[in-house]
């Protein structure tokens, strides 16, 4: 039965699998991801960091894994005139998705790089802009996979099979260009906003070789995102952060609007405690508009090092069909050489 769940969804998405971004429920827990912009958009001079995304795991025998690893450093450019400091960033990322059962992956490698304007005296806004290449590879498990002229009549699908399959994997180079606004005066209301162009090449994602094969020409498309965050101080310990992300990915669109709270624990601030919840409304190819999950996330901030977890309620009809599923993630991150001089995005 697991089985046969797996090949349904991989079968019945397959469009959205070719076409769609895997996405992150904690989207600023990975932000080489999420903009490129973001790269070195933090305080400190390194930082490395780690999501893992697990979906699924109660509906199917192996399920959904997707994780990132990432590290980028930034770099001070001295002024001889004025106060103002400017940054240049670079990082480099490592991005795994995985469909279980059937053995469908997609791994990609790539560098990053960011410059980050002083836009006044006191440091406390900018304008990024960042870039992407990356390349990418996707790989299918053939292993896995039975066909009807396979069976031997009996009581197995031993037989060599007579379907025309094409190599099993194969690699594509890819572009992505991002923006990056942050405001962010000391115990004041901070505003974060960042727009981001993935895939802008739209390159071709498929298995087959159109000359070659005379197959349909499957390209990647174009992903537009825009993200919104504000830092509300709500007294000298609790700050209160919403946030949004929007992503339109040629039919698809997908949403995140929520809001967190920041308690700091110790009056030295190196010990603080984040609870937020958010929904993620969605618009698919069939021109059908719903909510697609409620996501909940714990953080927990010490010193220089950040812990989230979050969990994804989804309310789909697959999973209220077998209830008790979702998406958990996790993620770490620490911050080399942190000094809190000047603030350039949220930390969750």
């Amino acid at each position: 039965m697991n089985r046969f769940l797996t090949l349904l969804l991989f079968f019945c998405s397959a469009s959205a699998l070719f076409a769609q971004d895997p996405q992150f429920s904690q989207f600023y827990g990975s932000p080489l991801t999420l903009n490129p912009a973001l790269t070195g958009a933090f305080d400190g001079s390194y930082r490395v960091g780690i999501i893992y995304r697990d979906q699924w795991r109660k509906v199917l025998e192996s399920p959904y894994q997707t994780y990132s690893a990432a590290v980028d450093l930034r770099f001070g450019i001295d002024q001889r005139r004025g106060k103002a400091r400017d940054y240049a960033a670079i990082g480099l990322l490592f991005f795994a998705d995985k469909v279980g059962g059937l053995d469908f992956s997609t791994n990609q490698i790539s560098l990053n790089g960011a410059f980050h304007k002083s836009l006044n005296p006191r440091n406390s806004q900018y304008i990024s802009i960042g870039i992407q290449g990356a390349i990418s590879q996707r790989n299918l498990g053939y292993e896995d996979l039975y066909f009807s002229d396979q069976f031997n009549g009996v009581n197995s699908y031993g037989d060599p099979t007579g379907e025309d399959l094409p190599a099993n994997n194969f690699a594509f180079a890819d572009f992505s260009a991002g923006l990056n606004y942050s405001y962010a005066p000391k115990q004041k209301v901070g505003l974060f906003l960042g727009l981001a162009m993935h895939h802008f090449l739209s390159p071709s994602v498929s298995f087959y070789d159109p000359e070659i094969d005379e197959t349909p020409e499957n390209k990647l498309f174009s992903k537009y995102s825009a993200q919104f965050s504000l830092q509300l101080p709500l007294g000298e310990r609790v700050q209160f952060i919403p946030r949004a992300l929007a992503a339109i990915q040629g039919p698809h669109f997908v949403a995140n609007g929520g809001a967190s709270f920041r308690f700091q624990l110790s009056s030295s601030g190196g010990l603080a405690l984040h609870l937020g919840s958010w929904l993620r409304p969605v618009w698919n190819e069939d021109n059908a508009f719903g909510l697609d999950a409620v996501v909940g996330m714990l953080g927990i901030e010490y010193s220089n090092v950040l812990f989230g977890v979050s969990y994804d309620a989804y309310l789909t009809d697959l999973t209220n069909a077998r209830q008790g599923q979702g998406a958990l993630e996790i993620s770490i991150a620490y911050l080399g050489n942190y000094n809190n001089d000047s603030v350039l995005c949220p930390k969750f």
